[in-house]
This record gives structure tokens, sequence and C-alpha cells, in this order.
């Protein structure tokens, strides 16, 4: 499938992160918006229309309704008929050009957003994500990201439209009776600025909250589902019903916080606009009595200054949006400022052809720099049609070398090699379509067998997919199935056994065509008998190409080239089956354990 130039595939990560780590996160967002600033013009432009037309509308009917009442000549009104005609349609004119350019522009960086997301989940898999629990990193990826759209639909467009129409309509009243002017000057200030304010104050520790109280819910919310079967086999369904229900009881509660607040800047603004209004009314009485205003002035000023507070009126609850936008904003930014734990070259080497020698010197790798070395002083030499198999116990350091391997971790000293050049040199991406094969816990998808087969090969066609499933022994069950390939296996492969997930995942690693297959506990949590059969075939399956084998089964191993032990990241033992066997070492007991097991089972 071709992909986008990566300068193309990583603009939007680059948009987001130009601003520097100390920037404010809405502001990056902000940086996003220049290439669309002219439909952002437009929206504000459109806005500031539709609230002046609303504006207008009220005080030419009050003009209207005045001068009528007076029993002019009907020519003497023609003209504010047909304004309040012509300001009552271009009100719901402009008003759909606002909301359809704001939410255009909006949706547009929502798309960029999730993408730069999106990218930067996928370099920082799965090394990078350990802060992040899983519910929590779906809750910034749906949750954030969406919450981040008041920036544009709410936080660019309202503020510039209450100022042009504000000023229009003080303008107007200034030119009317100027103290009556002046009093709507200060109370749309006070309904502009002093309400928001007082509002983002007092929902600042509920703002602050929301978001992470969302996350914490979500990655406990996941966490229950992905466990619902251990969950109900130990009888643990009230612990976790009490987990969710106190996440959501907190969550809750700072959402009912937000909602009072929102209260309390709605009736802010009420007052504020209610004040202002009889402070405008009783300066026009007062004028009209003293004989410096006339009837049909007073009803266009209080009209007027009634209207214009609907310029302001949105500015209280965008203030308190914009703040919860913020807290995602920040959310997010510690997902896109994550450390990578592989850089990636800025001049990637081309992609080497098969057949490849892949080999590690020295290979040492520390998580952390005070830790002890999960990998030290490792060697290995993966070449065309050898088989390695790297055997030891729980934490020795297997899955380090196959992450090393995959590019998943950089190494503290040492080299690996593929293809006579640095491992470093060449992009992710093409290590992993030379390098691939089975993990440790391979995820099969909610979807078709189809679907999880074309995770390899988008492209494949039904017989490059029948051919795979061939070679994995899977040909038998798939037309054993209701639909065939286009047969459903339920989330994580719950419709099917565990050896037919293996098998899945096995034709999907050779379906992707690898030169160098990894195997990394391919047998795990399967019975005896299916995993004898498996280990026999994978084995058959991946004769001619060099293949590595994590495994904690010993039965087949007189059928690999080299067995490497591992102890605490070190090398203790190399050697065939039979010679390992002979000694006194680890090996020895490691099968005995093995065996044990095996026959316990």
């Amino acid at each position: 499938m071709k992909q986008a130039p990566p300068d193309a595939r990583n603009a939007p990560v680059a948009a987001v992160s130009a601003a520097g780590p100390n920037a404010r996160p809405l502001i990056r967002l902000l940086r996003m918006a220049r290439p669309m600033q002219a439909r952002l013009a437009l929206a504000v432009c459109a806005g500031a229309l539709a609230t002046g037309c609303a504006v207008a509308l009220l005080a030419t009917s009050g003009f209207l309704l005045a001068r009528a009442s007076q029993h002019p000549n009907v020519i003497a009104i023609t003209v504010a008929v047909v304004a309040v005609r012509a300001f009552s349609i271009g009100r719901g004119v402009f008003r759909y050009g606002e909301r359809l350019g704001t939410h255009d522009v909006a949706l547009r960086i929502l798309g960029d957003v999730r993408a730069a997301i999106y990218r930067r989940l996928e370099r920082l898999t799965p090394a990078g994500l350990l802060a992040f629990r899983s519910g929590d990193v779906l809750t910034r990826f749906v949750a954030d990201v969406d919450a981040t759209q008041d920036l544009f639909i709410r936080g660019i467009a309202p503020p510039l439209t209450a100022a042009l129409v504000g000023a229009g309509a003080v303008t107007a009243c200034l030119l009317i009776l100027v103290p009556a002017g002046g009093v709507l000057a200060l109370g749309l200030m006070a309904g502009a600025i002093a309400v928001p304010v007082i509002s983002a104050v007092a929902d600042r520790r509920a703002r602050r909250r929301t978001s992470p109280a969302r996350g914490h819910f979500g990655a406990i919310l996941a966490n229950l589902l992905a466990g619902s079967a251990d969950v109900n086999a130990f009888g643990a369904q009230r612990a976790g019903l009490d987990r969710i229900s106190a996440a959501d009881r907190s969550l809750t509660a700072l959402m009912r916080r937000s909602a009072m607040v929102s209260g309390l800047a709605t009736g802010l603004g009420s007052i504020t606009a209610g004040l202002t209004l009889w402070g405008v009314l009783i300066l026009g009485v007062a004028a009209v009595g003293s004989g410096a205003l006339t009837r049909v002035p007073l009803a266009v000023l209080t009209l007027t200054a009634l209207a214009s507070f609907e310029a302001v009126s949105a500015l209280p609850g965008a203030a308190l949006q914009l703040g919860q936008a913020h807290t995602s904003a920040q959310r997010l930014s510690a997902v896109l400022e994550a450390p990578e734990p592989v850089g990636e070259p800025e001049v990637p080497l081309p992609r080497p052809e098969p057949p490849v020698l892949v080999t590690l010197r020295g290979a040492s790798v520390r998580y952390r720099p005070e830790g002890p070395p999960a990998l030290d002083g490792f060697d290995l030499e993966l070449g065309p049609g050898r088989r390695v198999a790297v055997v030891g116990p729980t934490g020795a350091g297997k899955s380090t070398v196959v992450a090393v391997l995959l590019r998943f971790c950089e190494l503290s000293a040492g080299t690996v090699t593929m293809g006579g050049s640095d491992l470093g040199r060449y992009a992710g991406d093409d290590v992993r379509s030379v390098i691939g094969g089975i993990t440790q816990d391979p995820h099969i998808f909610d979807g078709t067998v189809a679907a999880n087969l074309r995770l390899a090969k988008p492209d494949a066609s039904n017989e490059e997919l029948t051919e795979a499933a061939d070679r994995a022994r899977l040909r038998t069950w798939i037309q054993a199935l209701p639909d065939g390939l286009e047969t459903r296996v339920g989330a994580r492969g719950a419709g099917i056994s565990g050896g037919e997930r293996q098998r899945l995942a096995l034709a999907r690693a050779l379906l992707a065509d690898p030169a160098v297959l990894i195997l990394d506990e391919p047998t795990a949590n399967l019975d005896p008998e299916t995993r004898q059969g498996l280990m026999t075939d994978l084995l058959s399956i991946s004769a001619g190409r060099a293949t590595l084998l994590i495994t904690h089964d010993f039965e087949s191993l007189d059928q690999v080239d080299e067995i490497v032990v591992l102890d605490r990241g070190r090398t203790v033992e190399r050697g065939t089956h039979q010679d390992l066997k002979r000694s006194a070492g680890l090996y020895r007991r490691l099968c005995g354990v093995g065996d044990a097991a095996a026959s316990q089972g």
C-alpha cells in the first residue's frame, strides 16, 4: 500500500509541536488553523453579520412600531418594513454560514489532531505507552480530542463577533443618547469579561479534574471489560462494580459542579443584561421628559440595548468550555511530547532485499539508567535457513531480544545489524517488514478471518489468504466455518479456540512473508497435544527461513540449529539440544521443569 511521504504524514505532529514544550496547548492548536485562516475569517464575518442582523431587527422593529403609533404615511415606514424582512432572512442565512464555517474548520483540525495522536501512538508503541493506561489513552484519543473543537466553535468566532457587534451597538446608542451609550458599554464589558472570568474561576477546580477523572473512569471500565471472564470466574463482580461506581460518582460530582457554575454564569449574565437595560431605560425616559429625546428614538435605544446582549450571552458558557478544552489539550500534549523509546533516522537506508543476515554483538539493554540490565552482552546470528531458540526462566531477557530486533527499544551498548548495516539506520516500518512473526500475545481483532489476515497485507487476494491459511494448517478449519473467510471471530478471538488463534496469527505472519521469522511463545496457554502439534508445524513451516524461537516448550528443540540459554540478561549456555541436555547446567534443569509441567498438564 502506497504511503504518504514521511514529512506529509508527520505534518500534524510537527504543527502541534511547533510551539515548543513550554507553549500553551491551545496556541498549538491555533497554529494548525493557519492554512484555514480565510475560512475562519469568513465564519467570523458571518457570525458578526448574523448577530448584527438580530440587533438591527429588534431595533428596526422598535422604530417601526413606535413610528406606526404616530399614524404616518405608509411610504414613511416602507423602508423599515423592508429592512425588517431583510434582517429576518439575513439572520438565518448568516447564522448558517457561521455554523458551517466554524464546524468545517473544527472538524478538519480534529481530523489532523487525531492523525497526529495516532502517529505519535504508533511511534510510542509499545515501550513508550507504559506511562499511560489503555482506557485513558482511548479517552484522550476520543473525548479529549472532541473537547478541543470548542476552541474553534466557541473560542474564536463568538468573542470577535461580540466585539464587532457590541462596538456597533454602543456606537448607535451613543449617537442617540451619550449617557445611555456609556451605560450600555459598561454593561457589555461586564457581560463579556467579568461574568466569563468569574465563571472560569469558579469552575477551575472541577475543570482541571474532569478530564483526568473521565480518563480514570475509561481506564477502569476498559480494564474491567477486558478481564470480565476472570472477574466472573473468581466472583469479583461486586468489587469491580464498586470500583467503577466510585469512579462514576466522582465524575458525576465534577460534572454537576460544572453544571452549577454554568447555571451561575447564565444567571449573572441575565442580571447584568437586566441592570444595563434598566439603566438605559431610565436615562432614556429622563431624556424624553426633558425634551432631549422623542418616543421613536427611545424605542430604538431601548431595544438596541436589549438585543445587543445576544452578542455576549454565549461568552460565559464559552469560557467554561474553553477551560475544558485547555485541560484536554494539555492531556493531548502529554501524549505528543512523550519521549520516543526509539528514534527514527533522518535519512533511512533503503529496505534490504532478502536474504538478509541479522546479527547482535555484545547487545545490552537497560530500561532505566540506574536499573539492572535486561540484556547484557548478548550475541546472536540469524542467517537464511538458520533456526535459533532462546530459552530461560521468566525475566531472563527473552522478550527484550525480540524488542531489540523489532526496533521497539534501543541498545544501551553493543551493536545490532541487518544486511551489514546498523539496524538503527533503517526506518522502523522497514525493519518490521523484514523481521516479523508472532508476538507473545497476538491480538485477534473483532472482525472476520479475512480481515484479521489482511492486517499483514491489505491488498491480499482470497487466493493468497487461502494459501497462507493452508501453510498454517487452517484450510480445513476455514472450510468448515459457516461463512468461510468471512466468518467473524469475536472480540480478541473469543469465538475460536486458543490453537486456532495461534494458527491464525501464524497465517497472518506468513502472509507478511518476513525474511526473519520471530516466534515469541507461540504455544503459550495451549494444551500439551495442541502445543506439540503446533510446534511441529511451526518448525516445518520455517524451514529455509531465518527463525528465532522464544519458548518454554523444550519438546521440539532438537530440530533447531542452536539453543541460547539466558539468565538475568546474560548468556549462560549455548549449543544443541543434545549437548545441553548432557550438561548439568540451567538448560537441563529447565527441561526437567518443563517436562514435569507438561506431564501434569
